[in-house]
């Protein structure tokens, strides 16, 4: 079987813990889309792992980590975090992670063209990661990309990073007038990734199809949300690949017979980083109020770029949308403990579109603006939920919160997290 974690927002939902949570029962957890620009963060005691590229599974001594096909990956990086878990204490082998053959590099010409082209943009700027996805992928559909299968035979790797790098050189110097790179350091420092990485590299297509056929349990772990989809988010400010549920089976090579569970994560109000639209964004004390102060890990701020992140009352317009688009099963919601000491909470129920109240997006989540939200008022509470372990033993309001949530959402709500440590979660049997 295959259950699914899906961000249901603009990412940083808290999909780590609830991957990290949901591997125990699972023999592989895979990543399936995206690149470094997605950041997990799992928190185990004091330990805090702030995970890019290896599957948050990787914390179970017992799961097999899949990186897919449909992940671009950057070989310094995945290393770097391989090295820091390696000192963690957790097992790193070619037994344990599992590279797909198929899974296309990040170079530093990406790195560099990605930061040309943001400039170039200038007040149009996305707001990208700059860290080479988009790159990747452009070269990926142009079909002169660069895969990990290239890495099998070092001298053809090290003239194929030459020859790319000479490539990205043309582009930098003759459309953004940026500075070449040197191509031979490069082929040279990239060789030396591919002798590391390798005994990684596996045809995980037949391997996940093999464990599921033999009634083993995959987890696919989403990276980033629902609403930077290529295709279905707030485009253009959207990612390079696709975050939702059916890029798990592209970005796996598996077919759709053994799926699962479909969980959405969302937080139990609204955040982004970067540009795009909005709608019930807030400002001032009251944001600074949901975003923190950046002094602890699980504040507001970007695991990957830093950045403070926008934030605004939880839009159930929008979580209806990723719902439908995901097919999502279940709902986790992740910082409700974050509400506590808020009198009265809003949450966006519909909007007003010219005269009329709309619950739905008549073409998508792209243009925004014409949009106004509409808000109900819930009563807040007091009490610091971060021991509570029991539905029944949530205030009141805070249960009448996530009712209204599931009112909107039509489908239950059957993991709440009350803080950033693994054991802060209540599970609802529905």
């Amino acid at each position: 079987m295959i259950n699914i974690i899906i961000g249901a927002q603009w990412g940083d939902e808290g999909k780590g813990r609830v991957v990290d949570l949901l591997a125990a029962d699972s023999d592989f957890v895979a990543r399936y889309s995206g690149g470094d620009n997605a950041g997990h963060t799992v928190t185990v005691g004091k330990s805090i792992f702030k995970l890019h590229l290896v599957p948050s599974g990787i914390i179970n001594s017992h799961v097999k980590c899949v990186i897919g096909n449909g992940v671009v990956i950057n070989p310094k990086v995945l290393l770097n975090e391989m090295e820091m878990l390696k000192r963690e204490g957790i097992e790193i082998s070619p037994e344990r992670i599992l590279i797909s053959y198929a899974a296309h590099i990040i170079t530093p010409s990406h790195l560099a063209l990605d930061k040309a082209r943001e400039i170039a943009r200038g007040r149009g700027k996305i707001g990208t990661t700059l860290r080479g996805i988009g790159p990747a992928y452009n070269d990926k559909v142009a079909r002169s990309g660069i895969r990990m299968e290239a890495m099998l035979s070092q001298e053809e790797f090290a003239d194929a990073i030459m020859v790319h790098t000479e490539k990205g050189n043309q582009q930098l110097e003759q459309i953004y007038k940026a500075p070449p790179l040197n191509p031979q350091e490069i082929a040279i420092q990239y060789s030396k990734y591919a002798r590391e990485l390798m005994p990684y590299i596996k045809n995980v297509s037949m391997i996940l199809d093999k464990g599921l056929k033999e009634g083993r349990t995959v987890l696919a772990e989403g990276a980033q949300g629902t609403l930077l989809d290529l295709d279905h988010g707030t485009y253009p400010y959207v990612t390079s690949s696709t975050p939702t549920s059916p890029g798990v089976f592209s970005g796996l090579g598996i077919g759709l017979s053994h799926l699962g569970r479909v969980i959405g994560v969302t937080k139990a109000f609204q955040t982004r980083v970067g540009e795009g639209p909005f709608p019930t964004e807030i400002f001032g004390g009251k944001a600074e109020r949901f975003r923190g102060t950046g002094s602890n890990p699980w504040d507001e701020f970007g695991t990957t770029t830093g950045r403070p992140r926008r934030v605004g009352w939880l839009d159930g317009v929008l979580l209806s949308y990723a719902i439908r688009i995901n097919g999502l099963t279940e709902l986790a919601i992740t910082k409700l403990d974050i509400l506590s000491g808020i009198k009265k909470l809003k949450l966006c129920n519909s909007y007003r579109y010219k005269d009329d109240i709309v619950n739905d997006l008549p073409l998508g989540p792209a243009d925004l603006t014409p949009f106004d939200p509409v808000y109900e008022t819930i009563p807040g509470w007091e009490q610091d939920l971060s021991s509570i372990k029991n539905w029944e033993e949530l205030p009141i309001e805070a249960q009448q919160y996530i009712r209204a949530i599931e009112h909107i959402a039509g489908i239950p709500v059957t993991i709440i997290s009350v803080g950033p440590e693994r054991e802060q979660v209540i599970l609802r049997n529905i």
